[in-house]
């Protein structure tokens, strides 16, 4: 018989409650982002009102479960036995309905989970307004669990129902029988699979797959943040604070909030990882914080409190604010203005781990810095560098950096990375190629939306500057800038031309301004370009700058469609490469 990873442990929610309260169950989810709808918990509770059955929970016993660990100060925070893998949602329903705590909602607002009852029909609702001033409804059933006992709130209920009408003997019968059923909820029976400590990481993930219906793969940064939350949940509560502050204007002081990216703490802990242990792959760094020694397999108290000491050392770099807005100009520097020229969150992550370790590690100045960022970010965003197997791609750029020993090396390496990846084939060849599609957000458009901006041009048949039109801090009712056919559609089907995959082609599109773009119709090219010349006052020479600052080849207005996208596409990939060209100057 094969050996048995697993042992089953049968609870009730009291008793899973209590466990939690006491810290044996670590529940760190009770503070954290909480993705169920209301809606959700109000279904878990009528399941379990009705005796259906709500699933396993699936616990991870600690190798090291006893005492506390002291983190970052005098901080002393107790270790739980058991580590929650699956289950985590409905535990946090369960613990903050019965005790009537406020779990924290995905944009970081805390926020009471309202769930009401009925015990006339036995129906459950998610609470509002409405059902506050219904005398028939429990508004919120967790005034029912903070109760001494069933009796003591049936009482309060049964009168302040009898206020609003007569309750019978039968009615009174009925709705205390409903409201008991309610109240001994807490000894609804959970069975859990608790898996040995000595089972890795990798069992474990795989074991969630194959017990969960949804099929979803455990996420290694789930595993990481979760042991934050056991050992250092200060840590965790930084980077949370942090994620924050990125989504709310500053009111003067020091923040990070930017217009390129909002992240997640599982973003940044990419960030921890790569400068503090220099990996990408979270699943070996998950075996080092939990103190295994991956050679031994053995499991080590001060090993795993001396790589907990090198993540907070790391962190509070990572989430240094002039250090996070330094890299953020590096972007701008690349012709990247906002959050809709960023296609990548990992890329991004990826790229200002890199920048942190040229600055700490290798000293390299601010400017030089910038400048090397610069034409690394064009790279990494344009050829998608970390889109395929992202963290194998990383861990190859960090062991390019084992043997860099000054300066000039750490420059030399990742200028040598971006010529590599930037070859006379992929500016002829490969990058025309990629841009023969007609998807909305591609690498290719927005680099060449980014070399639009270093190269300064203005927008089609207007005095504006491109860069000016993607300035986030612009907002209006009606976009300032689409993206128009220079093709109209109307004219392309009367050519035949009908599929939306060809009509659409990213050459087939350029930026306007919205007022040109309601003016331009749907007349053919050598039609219409002449009369917006007219009407805007533009010269000759004036077109012939903006037609090639857009990729527009001469004669275009008359050229055949295919004909004219070829040669779009070549030229608008000349035009990306003269605006990573600017940035090597």
């Amino acid at each position: 018989m094969p050996e048995v990873l697993f042992k089953q442990v049968d609870y009730n929610v009291g008793i899973l409650n209590d466990k939690i309260r006491l810290g044996e169950i670590g529940l760190p989810d009770i503070q954290r982002p909480f993705v169920w709808s209301t809606a959700k918990v109000r279904d878990l509770f009528d399941s379990m009102y009705k005796g259906f059955p709500v699933g396993y929970l699936l616990f991870w016993e600690n190798a090291l479960p006893n005492g506390y660990r002291t983190i970052g100060g005098d901080h002393k925070q107790n270790i739980p036995r058991l580590l929650i893998v699956d289950g985590q949602q409905r535990l946090t329903s369960l613990y903050a309905v019965l005790k009537a705590m406020p779990v924290v909602r995905e944009d970081y607002t805390a926020q009471r989970i309202l769930i009401a009852f009925r015990p006339r029909d036995q129906v459950f609702e998610v609470s509002d307004a409405a059902i506050a001033r219904d005398r028939e409804f429990i508004p919120d059933i967790s005034a029912v669990y903070s109760s001494p006992s069933s009796y003591s709130f049936i009482t309060k209920f049964l009168k302040r129902l009898r206020e609003h009408r007569e309750v019978t003997e039968e009615d009174e019968a009925l709705l205390s029988e409903a409201i008991d059923r309610l109240y001994d909820l807490r000894n609804y029976p959970f069975t859990a699979l608790e898996l040995s400590s000595s089972v890795d990481e990798l069992r474990v993930a795989e074991v969630f797959v194959r017990i969960n219906s949804s099929g979803v793969t455990l996420n290694q940064s789930d595993f990481i943040l979760t042991l934050m939350s056991v050992f250092w949940d200060q840590g965790r509560t930084d980077l949370e604070d942090f994620c924050r502050a990125c989504r709310l204007p500053s009111d003067g002081r020091a923040s990070p909030y930017n217009h390129f990216v909002k992240p997640g703490p599982d973003e940044l802990l990419l960030v921890d990882v790569a400068l503090g242990f220099r990996r990408a792959r979270l699943r070996h760094v998950y075996s080092i914080l939990r103190g295994k020694d991956l050679q031994t397999e053995e499991f080590s108290d001060a090993r795993r409190a001396e790589q907990f000491a090198v993540l907070e050392q790391t962190q509070g770099y990572v989430l240094d604010v002039q250090n996070w807005h330094e890299f953020l100009k590096s972007l701008v520097l690349a012709g990247f203005r906002g959050q809709e020229m960023i296609l990548s969150h990992v890329g991004l992550m990826y790229s200002y781990a890199m920048f942190l370790i040229g600055k700490r590690d290798y000293g390299v100045d601010a400017a030089t810095l910038r400048s090397v960022f610069a034409r690394w970010f064009f790279m990494v965003s344009l050829t998608s560098r970390y889109s395929t197997s992202p963290e194998s791609t990383m861990e190859q750029d960090l062991a390019r950096l084992r043997e860099v020993s000054d300066v000039q090396g750490f420059v030399r390496t990742l200028d040598q990375v971006v010529a590599d990846a930037l070859t006379e084939d992929y500016w002829s060849i490969t990058l025309p190629n990629e841009l023969a599609t007609s998807a909305s957000r591609s690498p290719a458009l927005l680099a060449y939306y980014a070399a639009l901006n270093l190269l300064g041009a203005r927008v089609l048949f207007s005095q504006m500057k491109v860069a000016e039109l993607f300035d986030p801090a612009l907002r209006a009712r009606k976009a300032a800038m689409e993206r128009h056919h220079l093709f109209p559609r109307a004219y392309l089907a009367s050519q035949g031309i009908t599929e939306i995959r060809d009509v659409n082609q990213i050459a087939n599109l350029t930026l306007l301004e919205w007022p040109d773009n309601v003016a331009v119709s749907d007349t053919p090219p050598f039609t219409y370009v002449a009369e917006v010349l007219r009407k805007r006052g533009i010269s000759a020479n004036d077109y012939k700058e903006m037609a090639a600052c857009h990729a527009l080849p001469d004669g275009w207005e008359r050229m055949a469609y295919a004909d004219f996208l070829t040669a779009r596409r070549r030229a608008m990939a000349q035009v990306v490469r003269r605006g990573y060209e600017k940035l090597k100057a």
